[in-house]
């Protein structure tokens, strides 16, 4: 097939969800263009084995941030999956929604149809939720979403803790209510993790109407005026051209999605002047509005010898694996992450913007330094930083790194926030329910009270949660900021859309990688002409006299 109705740029969270989506009739022409490899074998699909394909050059690009003024010059590392199911395949598996707040944001500043009320059929689409909350969950869609079992007793004791604190349990965070303490949801199915191309790009595949090129790096777009006409990409040493009869569409993600556009001559002009290339649509929002969530790991010694810590030596982890490899139980078929939390850092605040993630031993997310015997942990940070950066290219060849830069805590409000994460979280771990595990306060360290001293905690330890988004912000087409109209079609041109998570107004409230399938369900009926699905009649709950109580 020489000409193809659509090619989509990347095989990750919303590239896959679409493959499947404009491939459903059978007769489009689909070509997907992944610059990674296979997804086989236990390091991607043992959940527990989460730590190894993010630090494996084999399944990540390997970029590095530029040095942070605020975080002591240090140069955090930003993961990105290179391997079909892009970051859905190397990531925590965490699935979380958002809050209705964050698509009600959206809509308000210029992303029309993107509200809660629209979005939740697509999730409710997506799903195939194994728990949770009838009405706003999904129990029919290509997403297995399961809860791990909870047995060690640090869970409950946890959610025990913050109720006592004066907070709520949720039975479905992803539901009703997001506010409160509850069990995780994670993509992990059948003992294995349910990534994109588990869930959607591999079923697509067989219906012999998807193309995947793998080892495909793509170049640029090419443009025959200003409708873009196909894809320049480079295979086995050769550069290779490729043409759509309809319409190309980027889902290659927050860093990679505006660096394909800037060499193609989308972005802003005097950068890409600067590089000599020829703009074609001059949009200075391509790679403008980076955003992540910061976090640090609040590391508590547990008294009693309950944690995940017996399992970190090689003896156990070699049991662990032979388990997997053949039945596909036991620790190995769980991300451990089973407990999450959300809550409101202050009056004034109308939804959550604080997020949990409890696990039941000290380590680094990396799998790295782990504490020298038992302890458990709360990575903690906030949700809404007001801070922004960019991703621009650093010269017109596809092979170099473009600068990426977060400047992390460069807005004062941040360093509020900061604080109030690491007082309230003292706050609930010094409760009844945590005394008969709570010893010594590893970091930030009980002397760490001041606003100097956690400050100082910040600066050293907080670390990326690798949930960049917002570089192609979608808005309204007059909007001269905005990448993207409500549809995802680049505005300024014909025949281009792009898709996942760099079209986020906004961060959203949680890890991503939920709403970037949605995005890419959403936006395959878009790009069909198809009307959105019926707006949802469900409504969340919002607590009521949040304006005066914090909780």
């Amino acid at each position: 097939m020489s000409d193809w109705d659509y090619i989509i740029i990347g095989s990750g969270s919303a590239g896959s969800a679409m493959a499947y989506r404009l491939s459903e009739d059978g007769q489009n022409r689909v070509l997907v263009l992944e610059f990674g490899g296979s997804d086989a074998g236990p390091f991607i699909q043992m959940p527990a084995a989460l730590s190894y394909p993010m630090n494996m050059k084999t399944y990540d690009w390997e970029y590095l941030a530029e040095p942070e003024d605020s975080l002591n010059g240090r140069r955090l590392v930003c993961p990105r999956g290179k391997v079909i199911g892009g970051s859905s395949s190397i990531n925590g598996m965490i699935y979380v929604r958002g809050n209705p707040g964050d698509y009600q944001h959206w809509e308000e500043t210029g992303a029309k149809g993107w509200g809660y009320a629209d979005v939740l059929p697509y999730f409710k689409r997506m799903e195939h939720a194994h728990a949770g909350d009838d009405g706003f969950r999904g129990r029919a869609g290509p997403l297995h979403v399961t809860r791990g079992k909870r047995d060690n007793p640090l869970h409950d004791a946890f959610v025990a803790a913050a109720e006592q604190a004066g907070y709520t349990a949720t039975s479905d965070y992803n539901g009703y209510r997001q506010e409160g303490f509850g069990a995780a949801d994670m993509t992990v199915y059948q003992g294995r993790r349910w990534s994109a191309a588990n869930a959607y790009l591999k079923p697509a595949l067989k219906r012999g109407n998807v193309r995947l090129v793998t080892r495909a790096r793509v170049d640029r777009i090419l443009f025959d005026g200003k409708r873009a006409i196909g894809v320049r990409y480079h295979h086995r040493g050769q550069s290779h051209d490729a043409f759509v009869t309809r319409e190309v569409i980027s889902a290659a993600g927050a860093i990679n999605s505006p660096q394909i556009l800037q060499r193609s001559g989308i972005g802003p002009a005097a950068l890409l002047k600067s590089h000599g290339i020829t703009p074609v649509a001059e949009r200075g929002g391509v790679g403008e509005n980076l955003q992540d969530h910061l976090e640090v790991y609040f590391q508590v010694e547990c008294l009693q010898p309950i944690t995940l810590y017996k399992y970190l030596n090689l003896f156990s982890k070699a049991r662990i694996g032979a388990q997997w490899l053949f039945t596909k139980t036991g620790p190995g078929t769980t991300n451990h992450f089973e407990t999450l939390g959300f809550i409101r850092s202050d009056k004034g605040v109308s939804y959550p913007d604080i997020q949990y993630h409890f696990l039941p031993v000290a380590i680094r997310y990396d799998g790295t330094a782990p504490s020298e015997g038992h302890g458990f942990q709360l990575h903690v940070g906030p949700m809404r930083s007001k801070s922004r950066g960019h991703v621009r290219i650093r010269s017109a060849k596809a092979e170099d790194a473009p600068e990426i830069r977060f400047n992390y805590m460069s807005h004062p409000d941040d360093w509020d926030e900061f604080r109030k994460c690491i007082r309230l979280s003292r706050e609930i771990l010094h409760q009844p329910a945590m005394d008969p595990y709570r010893g010594r306060e590893i970091q930030p360290g009980e002397d760490a009270t001041s606003d100097a001293a956690i400050d100082a905690f910040i600066r050293e330890h907080a670390e990326s949660a690798y949930h960049p988004c917002g570089t192609m912000r979608m808005g309204d087409a007059a909007d001269p900021m905005a990448v993207v109209d409500p549809e995802c079609r680049v505005i300024g041109v014909d025949g281009l859309r792009v898709a996942d998570s760099s079209i986020f107004p906004r961060i959203t409230n949680g890890n991503l990688n939920a709403p970037s399938i949605m995005t890419g369900e959403k936006a395959a009926d878009h790009i069909l002409g198809r009307s959105p699905l019926p707006r949802a009649n469900d409504t969340p709950f919002v607590f009521e006299d949040w304006e005066a109580k914090q909780r």
